[in-house]
């Protein structure tokens, strides 16, 4: 089960179609944030999407939280835990939660870390990344056995990869 993940793409609805358009067979897609294009935007459509700093539209969710294939996926964009200084209160979000993986933006830093049986996901920006020349997005494959995430740059080349044993 394949999950797209993306961030902080920040009114380039180009972008999120393009980055939609190279992995269609993704179970879900998911823009954690920052997208800075109202809710019903046609590039916007078929994704899990979440409210960041730079969202104004009400209708868009602090956080979901998402059943996949058992699962329990929490996205939230980040700015209200801190995510720049510290993982710890979206690490304390999470466990309220029960979530098992955690996707967030906010800082633009492509990154990953299994926190106390927990995985977090940043995927980086597709629009302004920092501490690495790459736009980002990734893709997370779910088994019963690991996590494989696979991190892209804009124009879908595999620059790196990550296996976590379950």
């Amino acid at each position: 089960m394949k999950l797209l993940i993306m961030s902080d793409t920040h009114g380039d609805e180009e972008i999120i179609e393009r980055i939609k358009s190279y992995h269609p067979d993704a179970y879900k897609m998911i823009h954690c944030g920052d997208s800075e294009l109202p809710y019903s935007h046609s590039a916007m459509q078929d994704m899990e999407r979440v409210k960041g700093n730079c969202d104004y539209d009400q209708n868009y969710l602090d956080e979901v939280l998402i059943h996949v294939n058992g699962e329990r996926v929490y996205v939230t964009h980040g700015h209200l835990y801190d995510v720049k200084s510290s993982p710890m209160k979206l690490v304390y979000r999470a466990k309220e939660l029960g979530a098992n993986i955690v996707c967030f933006g906010h800082s633009h830093i492509l990154g990953a870390e299994y926190i106390d049986g927990i995985f977090f996901i940043n995927p980086g920006s597709l629009k302004k990344p920092r501490q690495i020349k790459e736009k980002s997005f990734v893709t997370l494959t779910i088994s019963p056995t690991h996590y494989t995430l696979d991190c892209y740059d804009d124009r879908n080349n595999l620059f790196d990869q990550m296996f976590i044993e379950r």
